[in-house]
């Protein structure tokens, strides 16, 4: 518990506080190897940055979008975000306050000596979100992809990933190798010499990072699946991906096929077209997934 944020104060800031501890682990582990997982809160609700940094942006980002939270009371806290009036502000200045903090990251691994020998990697884990006052569409957060966080369209998993690695990682080169968050542990596994598990989804992405695609091997297929909000399923193979929504409801169940090499956006289902493609990935779908436990959700779809 932060007790400068007792009660409705709000005397500490939280990514300040995980920051100085990410600093430290650095200064403390800069003579052997290690692994930092750094999971930054922001930008993310709730909407709130240092006075000194919404100073900058307060009034550039018009109009406001005011969000109207939960600031006391019984629920105070527990869940809901609090109020923000100028969240477009409170947005920029929570990115340009992460943007300083990675900047600080790879200046202490400078400082520290250790920089030409350790790989940085940035990501999201997820598409933009529109909770706590968040407003995607103003930002075009999602740019020409459809759907936000929660969703399976490609707006809502798919992701930036920006890698550093001096003198293995080409600056500037991009790929189009198509990879996901479950081969990060086999890549991470294959560079520290680590053994991995025969019986995971996760590829090594290593020889993507260091230049050789002809040794990258691919995958087959990507599933994914969500419990809550009637429940949604989506396998991709290749430039084609399967989407389907209220998979727990069939009498509402939806089945889409886009071809994400032409339509990106995922704007014109092409189900009825491609009656096999839609077997085949739904014969994937079938496969890839496990039931290890029985879920149960209330009347709004929620896991419970």
């Amino acid at each position: 518990m932060l007790e400068g944020n007792t009660g409705t104060q709000t005397g500490v800031y939280g990514p300040e506080i995980i920051h100085e501890h990410a600093i430290k682990f650095l200064e403390n582990n800069k003579d052997e190897p290690f692994f930092m997982f750094y999971p930054s809160i922001i930008p993310h609700a709730e909407l709130f940055a240092p006075e000194e940094y919404m100073e900058k942006y307060r009034g550039k980002f018009l109009p406001e979008k005011e969000y109207e939270g939960v600031d006391e009371g019984e629920n105070f806290r527990q869940g809901p975000y609090g109020s923000q009036p100028e969240s477009h502000a409170a947005f920029v200045a929570m990115i340009d306050y992460l943007d300083m903090q990675v900047g600080e990251i790879v200046a202490k691994l400078k400082e520290l000596g250790v920089y030409e020998n350790t790989l940085i990697i940035f990501t999201s884990d997820n598409g933009p979100h529109m909770e706590g006052g968040a407003d995607p569409d103003y930002f075009d957060s999602n740019g020409p992809l459809k759907g936000y966080k929660r969703d399976l369209y490609e707006g809502g998993i798919r992701v930036p990933m920006i890698a550093v690695w001096n003198g293995k990682i080409v600056a500037g080169s991009k790929t189009d190798h198509i990879s996901a968050f479950w081969d990060v542990f086999p890549t991470v596994a294959e560079i520290s010499g680590a053994s991995v598990p025969e019986d995971i989804d996760g590829i090594s992405f290593l020889p993507t990072l260091l230049g050789n695609d002809k040794e990258q091997e691919e995958h087959e297929y990507m599933y994914w699946e969500f419990h809550e909000r009637g429940g949604r399923q989506a396998v991709r193979k290749g430039n084609w991906k399967l989407v389907r929504y209220n998979v727990l409801n069939p009498e509402k169940t939806t089945t889409e096929l886009y071809n994400l090499e032409t339509d990106l956006g995922e704007e014109n289902n092409v189900a009825e077209e491609h009656p096999e493609i839609v077997e085949e990935l739904s014969q994937i779908m079938k496969n890839a997934r496990t039931d290890s436990e029985v879920f149960t959700f209330d009347a709004t779809g929620y896991l419970q």
